[in-house]
């Protein structure tokens, strides 16, 4: 993770700082019901809270104990004692330090579950007002990036909504599974702690039980998160790529937002580039990069291993951060795009009417012709303006085998033939009545 690709918001989840808190939380949790079961006493449990709720847990201190420790979670308890004193020997009775790690690594990906939640919704609200506002905009449909039959780009943006509802349904079910706490001990057998203490940090921590945690909490559940982060990002890249299309020279339908004194190139002042959106694209690309990684890390030796570790130290903060940053980017790009509707009709004509070919080869199959000839008829006649020797309609009424009256023939050539069902499209994505 790199600042210029991070919000602030999101980055201070995956901080030292932050991550002793929860650490802290969870022993305190913790010591808190272990205090009610007996097991250690409460005046205890009360001194390491009011020691250490509001205390500053210093990480280079942490790292200079860690340098002999070799070990983060020892390192972490060292330190807190110093704090705390020497009711600090009650902290961890019966715990495994992967009750501490991957309790906090749950607790930071259904956090960061929820900011990424923020953002998709505010993606929808921004395709939402913008499919509503072009909802009867005519552009042209390409299929294989040639033209194919006029649409709205209304309808494109609803289409893109529609996609962002299954991301953010995922990003919900994708928190829901990973929001699991252990507090199980050595091997996951609770043989020095209570089952009652996990129930109390989990409820405490905002999660569920896991289960069985075999001493560490089974990472398929891990691998199907940053699988659903990818297919978010992908969703991004989507749309991305679409604008970038849109903005080519060439088609100029839509564009990024071009601030005052912006410049696009070092070397030709004339230049305005999709980089918005092509870098979504490379943000996208390293968020679906964790997710080789997290599928690959469920398969641990026996109760546990650490070869998830390193792994996980990485793809956590990077990939939520990422798509954090890229969702509201992606965002602004669709509440500030430029839209140009004047091109986008200047592109339907650019092909002389050959966007309606369709409609006539169905009409000649309902006046009698076999679709065979009708295919055959209607796709000679589009060659010819293939070839810029003239007008789709003025070949059509020239062909003896277009057999078609001239009203009916010119009738075949109206853009609203194509939007007629596009309130039932938005009803479908909006909800409207």
């Amino acid at each position: 993770m790199i600042t210029r690709y991070s919000r602030p918001v999101a980055a201070a989840i995956w901080s030292q700082e932050t991550k002793y808190k929860i650490w802290f939380e969870i022993e305190a949790h913790a010591a808190t019901k272990m205090a009610e079961l007996g097991v250690i006493p409460k005046e205890s449990a009360d001194a390491i809270w009011a020691k250490g709720k509001d205390a500053t847990f210093d990480a280079d201190r942490i790292d200079e104990i860690e340098r002999t420790t070799k070990h983060d979670v020892i390192a972490f308890l060292t330190h807190v004692a110093e704090i705390v004193g020497e009711e600090a020997r009650f902290l961890h009775q019966g715990m495994t330090s992967s009750d501490v790690l991957d309790t906090c690594f749950a607790v930071q990906l259904a956090r960061s579950s929820d900011l990424l939640i923020e953002g998709v919704d505010r993606v929808l609200a921004a395709l939402e007002t913008r499919a509503k506002e072009h909802k009867y905009t005519p552009t042209v449909g390409r299929s294989h990036g040639i033209h194919a039959e006029p649409v709205t780009f209304g309808l494109k943006l609803a289409g893109y909504h529609a996609e962002f509802q299954r991301a953010k349904r995922r990003l919900i079910t994708a928190k829901e599974e990973i929001a699991t706490c252990a507090i199980s001990g050595a091997v996951g057998t609770f043989a020095n702690v209570d089952p009652a203490v996990e129930q109390y940090v989990a409820d405490q921590m905002g999660l569920t039980v896991e289960p069985v945690s075999t001493q560490v909490i089974p990472r398929d559940r891990h691998a199907a998160f940053f699988a659903a982060l990818g297919v978010v990002a992908s969703s991004v890249e989507r749309l991305a790529v679409e604008i970038r299309h849109l903005q080519r020279t060439e088609v100029l339908e839509a564009e990024e937002f071009f601030d005052k004194g912006q410049k696009g190139s070092s070397a030709m002042p004339h230049k305005r580039n999709p980089i918005l959106t092509e870098n979504l694209t490379g943000l996208a690309r390293l968020v679906r990069s964790a997710v080789t990684p997290a599928m690959e890390n469920v398969a641990l030796w026996h109760e546990r291993d650490i070869s998830h570790s390193s792994v996980e130290r990485g793809i956590g903060p990077d990939a939520t951060i990422h798509l954090d940053f890229a969702l509201h980017r992606l965002a602004n790009v669709v509440e500030r795009l430029n839209v140009y509707p004047e091109n986008m009709q200047k592109n339907i004509d650019r092909l002389g009417g050959l966007v309606h070919s369709q409609r006539v080869m169905l009409a000649l199959t309902q006046a009698g012709v076999s679709r065979e000839d009708a295919y055959a008829a209607v796709q000679e006649n589009a060659m010819k303006v293939w070839r810029g020797e003239g007008a789709f309609l003025d070949f059509l009424m020239a062909d003896d085998r277009v057999t078609l009256p001239a009203d009916q023939l010119e009738a075949l050539f109206d853009l609203g033939y194509h939007t007629k069902n596009v309130d039932v499209v938005f009803k479908r994505v909006f909800n409207e009545a």
